[in-house]
């Protein structure tokens, strides 16, 4: 990838790392080549090359988990990933040192994928206004994350309870009900989505293994439940639509008409009508 690919940018830089990478980003990589990991990015990545393999334009951006590569399967010329300083030392095209303030000019990017972004973002619904901001009109935004109404989110509370959560890190679940509103509130049509992994939280692969006929029950019997889902949405805007010039209506104004009333007209012969009778 050449910069002179990239879309305009704004501001930020694309140098190496600085910082060391924290601990809680560690222990997410750790958790990431675990068994469990190993299953919910294989199952993830096979979501993304569905999703966004239809998607067209000129610029699509991946931003965090180099260990999935999202766009491989879009057909857009220009793509390109954006990574922090603790994803290093993975390759990246654009180093960042946060979502929450894209580098990039407003309506400058046709495809955006999150991939467990949100729920570990200092502000969550800042990336998405800022998302929102880089997309051009009709652009579409993959998003990934766990769910916490599933297996995994009930081990995920019960082991927080004592200090030892199921996820890694300090990221939070973002319920879909809540990503939903977040996004109709920003004005996205959610295109279509996937609820996945039905296998309970289990650590090691035998257990998995024995447990993979939940995969296909859990999508039948419920499938909101899944402990990854993922979401693509559209981002519309609304245009006016011009009819015509506006033209000033004179009012019209109807001709006086004069109202004739009856009157009484009096005799010249000097009979009154009372008297007439007496000379028929």
């Amino acid at each position: 990838m050449k910069m002179d690919d990239l879309p305009p940018i704004i501001g930020g830089g694309s140098g190496p790392p600085g910082p060391e990478p924290r601990d809680h980003r560690a222990e997410w990589r750790e958790w990431l080549a675990s068994p469990a990991g190993r299953y919910a990015l294989a199952w993830q990545q096979g979501q993304f090359d569905a999703m966004v393999a239809d998607v067209f334009g000129y610029h699509a951006l991946q931003c965090g988990l180099p260990e999935l590569d999202t766009l491989r399967e879009n057909r857009i010329q220009h793509r390109f990933r954006a990574l922090q300083p603790d994803d290093a030392p993975d390759p990246a095209d654009l180093w960042l040192d946060h979502y929450e303030a894209l580098p990039f000019a407003s309506q400058s990017l046709d495809l955006v994928v999150l991939p467990h972004v949100l729920e570990f973002a200092e502000d969550p619904h800042q990336v998405l206004r800022e998302v929102d901001r880089v997309l051009r009109p009709e652009g579409r935004l993959v998003v990934s994350g766990f769910n916490p109404v599933s297996l995994w989110g009930a081990r995920h509370l019960a082991g927080r309870a004592v200090g030892r959560p199921w996820l890694p890190g300090n990221g939070q679940p973002i319920g879909l009900p809540r990503l939903r509103d977040w996004l109709k509130l920003l004005g996205f049509e959610q295109e279509r989505g996937r609820f996945g992994c039905y296998r309970p939280a289990c650590r090691t692969e035998r257990w998995l293994e024995r447990t993979r006929f939940l995969e296909s029950a859990g999508d039948r019997w419920w499938p909101i439940c899944g402990a990854v889902y993922m979401v693509c949405a559209v981002k519309r805007v609304r245009a006016m639509r011009l009819v015509g010039p506006a033209v000033a209506r004179k009012r019209l104004v109807r001709p006086a008409v004069a109202a004739v009333s009856p009157r009484r007209v009096p005799r010249h012969d000097g009979i009154r009508r009372d008297d007439q009778s007496r000379y028929m």
